[in-house]
């Protein structure tokens, strides 16, 4: 994403305390620990649609998290807890994320200290820290609802799939205040896809339904009726591999992926000719499976499928062949 000059800049204590998940958090202190830490995972947040790209703003971020493509950038999970039973989690990410206004006249907005806590029910809230007058405070962002999609509990790890975010009353004063554009509570703030690892040891949670009617996509790991043979698990010692459901299909179409040769509980993310999409746990055997869309501009001629876990140590890629309709 484009990033403006200009931006004013925080210094000494105010910049460690924006960006230190830990430092003067209040939720993070006072929070009832949870069954199981966070190992790990991702949180995918797309901001087509939402409010601030509407006034023209940009989100931007800062390293460790990445911007991907189609308006969504991704955070690391780098701290937290989960209780598979409940559903309920709060989820420390890294890096910042930045609003770039559309005039130059207007410093970007930057959000650090990012923490995602969900209840378990049909609620939750993101959290962030910015700096008014050079200290630093701690706000709730937005509210986070499920819609009534429930998360994807599987040994090792939770998915929770198209969470709504919208501003809180006071997430709206603070963009309205520091942009002078006119925001309210409720406003959009986009969509949230969260994968977080949660121990291989950790005990199998609620039955893997499907979520209800309605639900904007599947689980990232959720295999279709018809996916690929899954290949055999391999060996910690050995190579991941890939296999496609089809070496050769048309424009238009869908695809099943599968990996194995992961660890149980491994976050791994999935990448469609080098972009990643989607992330997903891998099961007790080590295995992953992602059915995605062939769009029908997809070119003719290979393309590839990467599925490649977030420390990097893990990498499994195959291709297929996309020929055309006509």
């Amino acid at each position: 994403m484009a990033k403006r000059p200009g931006g004013a800049a925080v210094t000494g204590g105010a910049l460690l305390a924006l960006l230190c998940p830990g430092a003067g958090s209040a939720v993070a202190q006072d929070a009832d620990p949870f069954p199981r830490p966070v190992s790990g995972g991702y949180v995918s947040w797309t901001t087509a649609g939402a409010e601030p790209t509407d006034h023209g703003m940009e989100i931007d971020v800062s390293e460790p998290a990445a911007g991907g493509s189609a308006d969504r950038v991704w955070f690391p999970a780098t701290g937290g807890g989960a209780d598979p039973e409940s559903g309920a989690a709060a989820v420390e990410l890294g890096g910042a994320a930045r609003i770039v206004p559309a005039s130059d006249s207007v410093a970007p907005l930057t959000l650090g200290g990012l923490r995602l806590e969900l209840d378990g029910g049909d609620g939750g809230a993101l959290h962030a820290r910015t700096t008014t007058g050079g200290h630093a405070r701690e706000l709730a962002l937005a509210e986070v609802t499920a819609d009534g999609a429930a998360p994807a509990v599987r040994t090792g790890g939770m998915t929770w799939t198209g969470l709504r975010a919208s501003l809180t009353k006071e997430g709206a004063r603070l963009l309205a205040q520091w942009s002078g554009e006119p925001f309210a509570q409720g406003d959009g703030l986009g969509r949230l896809d969260v994968t977080v690892g949660t121990g291989s040891a950790a005990s199998p949670g609620p039955a893997d339904s499907a979520p209800p009617a309605g639900t904007p996509s599947p689980p990232p790991d959720t295999p279709a009726p018809n996916g690929p043979k899954q290949p055999d698990r391999a060996t910690p010692s050995s190579a991941p591999v890939a296999t496609v459901s089809a070496g050769e299909l048309t424009a238009g179409g869908e695809q099943t992926a599968g990996g194995a040769g992961f660890e149980p509980g491994e976050v791994v993310l999935v990448a469609i000719d080098a972009d990643t999409r989607y992330q997903a746990v891998a099961d007790e055997e080590g295995r992953v499976s992602r059915t995605f869309p062939v769009y029908a501009t997809a070119t003719e001629g290979p393309h590839t499928v990467e599925f490649r876990s977030v420390t990097g140590e893990r990498l499994a890629a195959t291709r297929f062949e996309v020929r055309s309709s006509g």
